[in-house]
């Protein structure tokens, strides 16, 4: 049982292939320092133009825009988005949420996903190993919200067998920007 002091923690990523878990091995983008350099000075802020992107890293902005594009059609760069606080907009409670499915079929495993998918109040889902078969961040008005979440989401899919929720009591880091630096090998 997870008491007030227990912080979780998600480290690793697989995929689920024919009952057993594999790591999913991805071959990272080719990309050089200028590149990383413009993926940390877009990831703070999308809205930075290319002159002043060029002025940073010692670029032209037509070649920063050549870049820019390339890195969005190889989709290094996913998306240009705009960050919300949910606090502002009425949505202050954020819960993390266990959820074991009763069968691990791959029809109800993507069927649950696409579910998790199209619901506006699942921020993030991931598909993990350990105790429990994904892990949830949900956020919702209130605990009536909450409440209507799990009902609508678990108790009337006859593949839940069980979740647990941990109710955020303080966001203390959010956020999605990745490390760009260039790891060096020993």
């Amino acid at each position: 049982m997870a008491t007030a002091t227990d912080k979780p923690i998600f480290v690793l990523f697989i995929t689920h292939v024919s009952e057993r878990y594999t790591m999913t091995q991805t071959h990272p983008a080719s990309i050089d320092s200028f590149d990383r350099k413009i993926l940390e000075i877009v990831q703070h802020s999308n809205r930075t133009t290319s002159e002043q992107i060029a002025e940073q890293v010692g670029l032209s902005p037509a070649a920063v825009q050549r870049r820019l594009k390339r890195m969005r059609e190889q989709h290094i760069i996913q998306a240009d988005i705009s960050v919300v606080s949910p606090r502002k907009i009425g949505r202050s409670m954020t819960f993390v949420v266990q959820v074991s499915l009763e069968r691990e079929r791959a029809d109800l495993m993507d069927a649950f996903k696409k579910e998790m998918k199209k619901n506006k109040a699942v921020q993030q889902c991931y598909y993990v190993t350990g105790s429990s078969d994904f892990i949830l961040i949900v956020t919702a008005v209130d605990m009536e919200g909450y409440d209507r979440f799990t009902r609508e989401s678990f108790f009337d899919n006859t593949n839940i067998r069980s979740f647990q929720t941990n109710v955020v009591m303080d966001a203390v880091k959010v956020g999605l920007s990745v490390p760009v630096e260039e790891e060096i090998s020993p």
